[in-house]
């Protein structure tokens, strides 16, 4: 009998699926779910489905892969990626077959699709300099494998985007017979552009440490240094294009994606609304303001947060709007002064890539009061701006992590708060707002509740 080993991160939209055809496979006796603590409903579909739903004690794929392996009950384990449904009929017939008609020790899966990106730039020419005989493999960073159990127990699970590769790669130096097999088609979803360089980076280490560690005088010091010439010049040539290829829209979230300001919202539900008035009346520095406005969230609970955000309505194109900018290969991203928590259900809500908020701290479910200002908020050598706390800062920090220049972005908010991120992106648009500073400042203006105006300007530049 097989036991199948599914390690998972908010895995909710397909891992009941995959269970279920899992247990569906005569040759499946035991499914083992093991999850990286999600913080969606994985955990319970995936038992509800009738795996045994295993806690990860850290997050990371090889732990989860390790976990599970130790344990399984069956000689023959497959591993599967928790993210695809559906899954081709017979899939797991056809990794385990060689294994149980004594054909292979270890199989690994490919499908119908072409090879990713690390695949085709990374892997296949540092395996055909350090491996070459594994450059037969079509997919070698494929996470459906199967293998026996004692061999696999003698593998090194890194705890990367390496792991895959790295169980190929002592499978070979064990001398075992692997085989690869095509499972069919499947719809695999691409890894978001800005990981490839944390992946490439990931693979390349495990395959090059392993050949360091037990193949002596395959990798010397001149051939690391060439190696590495070469991908210092590959980084900027593909850092350049990036910077010229790639756009970016940021949204404030108060009184622009939503038709009102969060912490009004919450100080009319929990009475401290004079409070919140004498505040900003009285302080006038940024910092000490952001923090005092957070005393008077104390005690209130993450659900009190969640029910307020809920019941603020949104622009009603918010979601049309995000998606079509995205259809068109803009990154969306809420750059916003309230906090985290409350942004981050609003960028789901839209289909949003990135949040950069305060951090409100929490105890037991409860607001400590206390807030933790990102450093990204805070001036920097490079910074653009004057201003010892500004969103400028923050669109800039994703500007430098997303690879987009400050020209190729737009970006949209409503108060004076606003007015320097907006003057300093490159088509900065004031919405909906009363402030003639941020007004003058802006490229242009949106007075309506509406972004299709932001809309249209993308699709100009396109």
């Amino acid at each position: 009998m097989v036991t199948v080993i599914i390690p998972t991160l908010n895995e909710e939209k397909s891992i009941g699926q995959i269970v279920k055809d899992c247990l569906s496979c005569p040759l499946v006796n035991e499914v083992l779910v093991v999850d990286d603590n999600s913080e969606d409903d994985t955990q319970r579909l995936a038992a509800a489905a009738g795996a045994q739903v295993v806690i990860s004690r850290k997050r990371g794929k090889g732990i989860s892969m390790r976990e599970g392996l130790d344990l399984a009950r069956n000689e023959v384990v497959v591993f599967l990626d928790g993210d695809i449904d559906p899954y081709p009929p017979h899939t797991i017939e056809n990794l385990a077959g060689p294994l149980l008609r004594n054909e292979a020790d270890f199989v690994k899966g490919s499908f119908s699709r072409n090879a990713g990106r690390v695949t085709i730039l990374v892997a296949k020419p540092l395996l055909s300099i350090f491996y070459p005989e594994l450059g037969r493999f079509e997919q070698p960073l494929s996470g459906m494998v199967a293998g026996r159990r004692a061999l696999l127990n003698k593998c090194t699970f890194y705890n990367d985007y390496g792991v895959d590769i790295g169980i190929l790669i002592d499978m070979h130096l064990m001398g075992v017979r692997i085989c690869e097999v095509n499972i069919g088609y499947i719809e695999n979803k691409s890894k978001p552009w800005e990981s490839l360089g944390k992946m490439s980076r990931e693979v390349s280490r495990a395959i090059i440490t392993k050949a360091q560690r037990f193949i002596p005088g395959t990798v010397d010091e001149d051939e690391l240094q060439r190696l590495e010439i070469i991908n210092s010049e590959m980084n900027e040539v593909l850092e350049a294009q990036l910077s010229s290829m790639r756009r970016m829209v940021a949204l404030d979230m108060d009184n622009t994606i939503l038709r009102g300001r969060f912490i009004d919202h919450m100080a009319a539900r929990f009475g401290f609304s004079e409070a919140l008035a004498q505040l900003r009346q009285q302080e006038k520095d940024p910092v000490i303001l952001t923090k005092r406005i957070g005393l008077l969230l104390k005690g209130r609970t993450f659900e009190d947060m969640l029910d307020t955000i809920r019941a603020i309505p949104m622009v009603d194109d918010i979601r049309e709007v995000v998606t079509a900018l995205r259809g068109q290969g803009y990154l969306v991203g809420i750059i916003s002064n309230s906090y985290h928590v409350v942004c981050d259900y609003v960028r789901k809500q839209i289909g949003a890539d990135f949040v950069l908020a305060n951090r409100l701290e929490f105890f037991e479910g409860k607001a400590t009061g206390e807030v933790n200002i990102p450093s990204y908020f805070f001036a920097a050598p490079d910074s653009t701006c004057h201003h010892g706390l500004c969103k400028t800062h923050a669109l800039q920090y994703a500007c430098n992590k997303y690879h987009v220049s400050l020209e190729n972005c737009m970006a949209a908010g409503d108060s004076a708060d606003d007015t320097c991120m907006v003057s300093k992106a490159g088509r900065g648009f004031a919405f909906c707002t009363t402030d003639e500073g941020l007004r003058q400042a802006a490229w242009a203006t949106i007075d309506e509740p509406s972004f299709q105006a932001l809309l249209q300007a993308a699709e100009e530049v396109n």
